[in-house]
């Protein structure tokens, strides 16, 4: 019962405070909904970034990874973060320069508005089939895990999913669809703070549990018993072989750090370029702490599990029942809190984004081509509720996945690598025209789909029944040989970035422009750059190497 209240008077303090620093800005306006007047700081900035991005399908999915494969899966955390600086050097400028509220924007002023609706389609079909259910559900298998849901309510594990995940997507519907992205960037900075203690917790308690009272010998021990898993190389079946971190991981870490929607919006709405600058960086430098969060507990719940201390059946339940059982159980309502927070801050961005794009793209440029402000803010709300309960519909079925950070991942290519190359080509060119970009688009998304889903199962399949007959294959020789079948995803994604820019390049020398872009300057905000960016930048990139170095 303490551990409920706890989590009740948490979660109703920080939407008192977000509602309350939302009372000046006037959100009847596309820039005070949508961008929260454009007056964000340095530390909402990067309290929201890390939010939007450290939720449950990061924390439940990752740690279930790492569960499974060991530290190795910190790529997707450390990376992140050399992502981060490249946005904060090169792309913010650009992009405030330009006054933008959503990047396909940025590819109307390109290209044409064609190009700016395709690319605002691809964003919402992605986020509202992929990214809000898997939210939902990842979070709501957290929060049913930690309250004990079914046994409360005397209900299923199925019944107890479905109303977390109704729960969750209502609130979170409230505060993204009538607050706006002030109340998401707010309510995001507190439970930040709160993240980063409580989720530094985790691995403290499981490590001193392990060291049977003393912290050092817990890590010690960790260490010592199953060294495979501090193996940041991992081997031929990891599911990021070390290769991959040169080819499409880079490619998906400035895609979602540097042109996803959802995560660049917060630094879009910032004060001027210098605080939008600082936010990134102190984003970066604190994701590079993120393993500690999200990858070390599945590490440690693998080695209690082994040793008979927990009870895992799967993966990504491994992080629910650590909590459950290392925590104390007056932290456990302050965690759940905040955990819950996580869970909001991700839904809510997301979907305060799809307003965003429906409301600017689409509604204004499709539909009511004279809508005041006010009308589009109206239309794009509407819109919000209709993505959120869609999502709620969708959310249960993902209960069948073996991994949910794995699908998430997979899954994103559809539209994340055909984005970043028109974004890439259309800044780094000027005579690219407007059918280079919409032939890009599509060609990348089909080229990717037709890979990943017919001729990779495909290959898989004919592998695997090659062996059937085979004696003495062990569940490793299988792992082996499907990972050998076929290239793997981010290196399939490497190719076809590739292959799209080439085939828009020559589109361009064929067919180019008429007049070369030029780039105008709309003084929204000051773009005068932070003088220490590239200097703090190199010192993260320096200590994403040597954590590297140390973990080979």
């Amino acid at each position: 019962m303490l551990g409920i209240l706890s989590f009740i008077a948490f979660t109703v303090v920080v939407a008192v405070i977000a509602y309350t620093s939302t009372r000046k800005t006037n959100e009847k306006t596309s820039d005070g909904y949508f961008l929260g007047g454009r007056s964000l700081t340095a530390g909402v900035i990067a309290g929201s970034l890390l939010l939007t991005n450290l939720s449950t399908e990061q924390i439940v999915g990752l740690n279930g990874a790492a569960y499974s494969e060991g530290i190795l899966v910190m790529a997707w955390e450390t990376f992140a973060a050399i992502a981060m600086i490249l946005t904060a050097i090169y792309l913010l400028p650009k992009y405030l320069k330009s006054g933008l509220t959503t990047i396909p924007q940025f590819l109307e002023d390109r290209f044409d508005t064609t190009t700016k609706t395709l690319t605002s389609v691809l964003f919402l079909t992605g986020y509202v089939v992929v990214l809000l259910p898997t939210i939902l559900y990842s979070g709501s298998l957290a929060i049913s895990g930690m309250f004990n849901i079914p046994e409360v309510f005397n209900i299923s594990k199925n019944a107890a999913l479905w109303l977390c995940i109704w729960a969750i997507g209502i609130i979170g519907a409230i505060y993204a669809v009538f607050g706006g992205l002030k109340a998401v960037a707010v309510s995001d900075s507190i439970n930040a703070i709160g993240l980063l203690l409580g989720g530094l917790l985790i691995p403290i308690f499981g490590l001193v549990v392990i060291g049977e009272g003393n912290l050092i010998n817990g890590v010690q021990t960790l260490q010592a018993s199953i060294p495979e898993k501090f193996n940041a190389l991992g081997n031929k079946t990891a599911s990021v072989p070390f290769a991959t971190i040169f080819t499409g991981m880079m490619l998906v870490q400035i895609f979602y750090w540097g042109t996803n929607q959802q995560i660049i919006q917060r630094a879009l709405g910032a004060k001027n370029l210098k605080e939008g600058q600082k936010g990134l960086l102190l984003g970066a430098f604190i994701k590079i702490l993120g393993p500690i969060i999200v990858v070390l507990p599945g590490m440690i719940a693998f080695y209690m599990h082994s040793k008979g201390m927990l009870n895992v059946n799967s993966a990504d339940e491994s992080y629910g029942e650590l909590v459950k059982n290392v925590l104390p159980k007056e932290f456990i309502g302050f965690f759940a809190a905040v955990l819950f927070g996580a869970i909001l801050s991700s839904f809510n961005s997301v979907l305060n984004s799809s307003v965003t794009l429906f409301g600017v793209d689409i509604y204004k440029t499709h539909i009511n081509k004279n809508a005041t402000e006010k009308t589009i803010v109206k239309y794009g709300k509407l819109f919000g509720v209709t993505l959120a309960f869609f999502a709620m519909l969708i959310a249960p079925f993902l209960a069948s996945l073996e991994s949910i950070f794995a699908y998430l991942q997979r899954i994103n290519g559809i539209y994340s690598i055909p984005i970043l190359t028109i974004i890439f080509v259309g800044l780094l060119t000027k005579k690219v025209p407007a059918i280079a970009a919409k032939i890009g688009l599509l060609s990348g998304s089909f080229l990717y789909v037709i890979s990943e889903f017919f001729v990779r199962p495909y290959l898989v399949n004919k592998a695997l029944h090659n062996i059937q007959t085979a004696k003495n294959v062990t569940p490793e020789d299988i792992k082996i040989i499907t990972a050998q079948a076929y290239p793997h995803f981010l290196h399939i994604m490497a190719v076809l970035f590739l292959l799209n820019i080439l085939i828009m390049l020559a589109i361009g020398k064929l067919y180019p422009q008429k007049e070369a872009y030029k780039q105008a300057f709309t003084n929204n905000v000051d773009i005068t750059p932070w003088k220490y960016t590239k200097l703090i930048g190199l010192i993260i990139c320096i200590i994403v190497i040597v954590i590297y170095i140390y973990f080979s």
